[in-house]
């Protein structure tokens, strides 16, 4: 899992913990289950009965003797809040993979595909056993017609970059682009060695 992957997925959490607190509660008090059940909620607790509101007259009364300003402040705030959690939502709905890709060469066999993460997949696994290499994690991302794949490499201590490189672009990416027929599909690739104890002297 990504960094981007689990951040999305923490705020996704929280929304839904939060949206679904607040729903539960307003459920109980709206069907009156704390009576019904004989429930007693915490001293203070909001929306204990269906005729409770969130802002009491005292609250509302308060809040309006802090100026003009504050009650536009706080729609201008809600609706900056509304509109970056919109941007979220559609950077989420957005297709940042191309899911799959043709098969076949150019033009590509009808009704062929190759599901993005199994190329990747498939190059990991490729690159991962080439000599001097310890782990390799392979991302494809971009547009089904014009993919771009991600590759990080983690070597051995003893590894050589440029071998490896060359080994990685005539070997796992060369078999990748004869598969999909895309001869011109991009790679970026990040090289990074494995940590490892020093070696003592004697």
């Amino acid at each position: 899992m990504t960094s981007r992957s689990a951040l999305n997925r923490t705020l996704l959490a929280l929304a839904g913990l939060v949206m679904l607190g607040g729903g539960v509660l307003v459920l109980f008090a709206g069907l009156d289950l704390y009576r019904r059940h004989d429930l007693i909620p915490p001293a203070g607790w909001p929306l204990i009965t269906p005729n409770d509101v969130l802002l009491a007259s005292a609250d509302r009364a308060r809040w309006s003797g802090q100026g003009w300003w504050w009650w536009p402040a706080v729609i201008a705030a809600l609706a900056l809040a509304a509109l970056l959690a919109l941007w979220w939502l559609l950077a989420q709905l957005s297709r940042r993979r191309p899911g799959g890709l043709p098969v076949g060469g150019t033009p590509p066999q009808e009704g062929v595909e190759l599901r993005d993460r199994a190329l990747s997949d498939a190059i990991a696994t490729e690159a991962g056993a080439l000599p001097g290499v310890k782990r390799a994690a392979v991302r494809i991302t971009g547009r089904p017609a014009r993919p771009r794949t991600h590759v990080t490499l983690t070597l051995t201590p003893e590894g050589a970059p440029g071998a490896t490189l060359g080994a990685l672009c005539e070997g796992p990416i060369s078999t990748a682009r004869r598969s999909t027929g895309l001869p011109d599909m991009p790679t970026d690739v990040r090289l990074q060695v494995a940590h490892h104890k020093p070696h003592r002297a004697e």
